[in-house]
């Protein structure tokens, strides 16, 4: 299979939309001339015209609006919001509009549109630029919200996306654009089912819970726990927030009795507490040890590199809190080993 770059899997998907279905259109802030904040639109505008590719002014409440217009009238748009941090301008229309028009109407009308927008820290772009507000979004019924980690998954879900006959908020991490991962050739049918969790790496002695780009560094934590402790990690990447696939969560934690939630997002009210307080519904009498979650600290982000760095979620972090959770049962099956100390300390970050 070819490897390429998250930004190419989505530039290519949305090519390969268009050229497949005429009603698809992109919009967006300097999607066209100028091809993206980060590329992702690179030459569409060349190949499709500035009927599907449009730019659209600093204005997202109306551009947002204009597209869920468009969406009831039977065409498809993929808006592009330059970064998270900007969607805050378009929440009514988000919120009360597009979410709730096709319960309101009676089911009379849909909303088939998907809004694409990067977030994430670690880029210096301090406070107001670095956010991960995504869980505002997946408390909202009506609204699907998934946010894909590697670049077939990028590909599979913004396929299903913009084939949705509802609302869906694609959600993108600055830190993924330029990962690689192997992505099939294109299929018609390879299109990734939204609201079905993936466990990226199978085992049997704890169970790691993330999404978006915490768990592509889950994977490699799972990778050095495994080499250098003999800790058998299961890694589930959410995938999508909303729908949130609770069964692939439970079904994990039931097997391995230990689970650690992490994420990017602030700790308190955020997608961990929401998974956290699933397993202890659904699989409370299966821990051998409580849930731990590691998750960005509860501060506006800093600008100051070394700042930023001691406010975000690590790997580190996560190796700390696994060991934790494994000395608190009374350690790991088989050869490992384990150090609560540490991850005590990581473990209460947020």
């Amino acid at each position: 299979m070819p490897e390429v770059t998250y930004r190419q899997a989505l530039h290519d998907t949305l090519r390969d939309e268009m050229l497949r279905d005429e009603n698809v259109f992109l919009m967006g802030e300097e999607i066209g001339v100028f091809e993206g904040s980060y590329k992702i639109t690179a030459g569409l505008l060349q190949e499709f015209g500035a009927k599907r590719v449009r730019d659209a002014p600093i204005a997202e409440e109306g551009f947002v609006g204009a597209a869920i217009g468009a969406a009831m009238l039977g065409l498809r748009p993929v808006v592009e919001i330059m970064t998270i941090n900007f969607i805050l301008l378009a929440m009514d229309q988000i919120i009360n509009h597009a979410a709730k028009i096709h319960y309101m109407f009676g089911g009379q009308s849909r909303v088939p549109m998907v809004i694409r927008t990067p977030g994430g820290g670690g880029q210096q772009l301090a406070a107001t630029h670095s956010q991960n507000p995504e869980v505002w979004f997946a408390h909202t019924p009506g609204l699907k919200v998934v946010a894909p980690s590697t670049p077939a998954d990028a590909r599979g879900l913004l396929k299903a996306s913009i084939r949705d006959d509802d609302p869906v908020l694609f959600l993108e991490n600055l830190a993924l654009y330029n990962t690689k991962g192997e992505v099939p050739e294109d299929r018609p049918d390879d299109v990734l089912p939204i609201g079905v969790a993936d466990v990226k790496r199978e085992g049997s002695d704890i169970t790691i819970i993330s999404y978006s780009r915490m768990a592509a560094v889950a994977m490699h934590v799972a990778e050095q726990l495994a080499s250098e402790d003999g800790i058998k990690a299961e890694v589930i990447d959410l995938r999508s927030l909303r729908p949130l696939d609770r069964a692939t969560i439970v079904d994990s934690v039931r097997k391995t009795n230990r689970a650690v939630v992490f994420e990017e997002d602030w700790r308190a009210y955020g997608i961990g507490a929401e998974v956290a307080a699933t397993i202890q519904e659904h699989a409370f009498d299966h821990l051998d040890a409580p849930v731990r979650r590691i998750a960005a600290a509860e501060v506006p982000l800093p600008y100051a590199k070394n700042m930023e760095l001691a406010a975000l979620p690590t790997g580190q972090h996560l190796v700390d809190a696994v060991h934790a959770t494994l000395d608190a049962s009374g350690g790991v099956r088989g050869n490992g080993r384990s150090n609560g100390s540490k991850g005590q300390r990581s473990a209460s970050r947020g």
